[in-house]
């Protein structure tokens, strides 16, 4: 098998704001799994709890919003949103490579 490069993202994932906690973690464990199975390695998970999102996706105004920084095989990503696609508890989700994991996250004030 030929050497796969592997580079590290940044993925936020919103899920259901109606889950169970156990459902959350379900679904949570679906997410690492998939990115384990397909060789990447997860560095950080950030529960950013929930929050109401900016419009409603599919009747819902609340999401529960993680992010997580991973490294994985550039291939490998594609078939992950599929799998992303096919999960209903996963309201929405984006995946874009990352610099660096960094230690804390501190959201700028919008100006005015």
């Amino acid at each position: 098998m030929k050497n796969q490069r592997s580079h590290l993202y940044e993925g936020m994932y919103i899920l259901s704001a109606v889950l169970s906690e156990d459902a959350k973690e379900r679904v949570l464990e679906k997410i690492k799994g998939s990115i384990t199975e397909k060789g990447g390695e997860i560095h950080k998970v950030m529960d950013q709890g929930r929050k109401r999102m900016a419009y409603p996706i599919g009747k819902r105004r609340d999401g529960h919003y993680f992010l997580f920084y991973f490294s994985a095989p550039t291939k490998s990503v594609e078939e992950m949103w599929r799998e992303y696609r096919l999960n209903e508890d996963v309201v929405r989700f984006m995946t874009v490579r990352a610099e660096a994991v960094p230690e804390k996250i501190e959201f700028q004030p919008l100006p005015e």
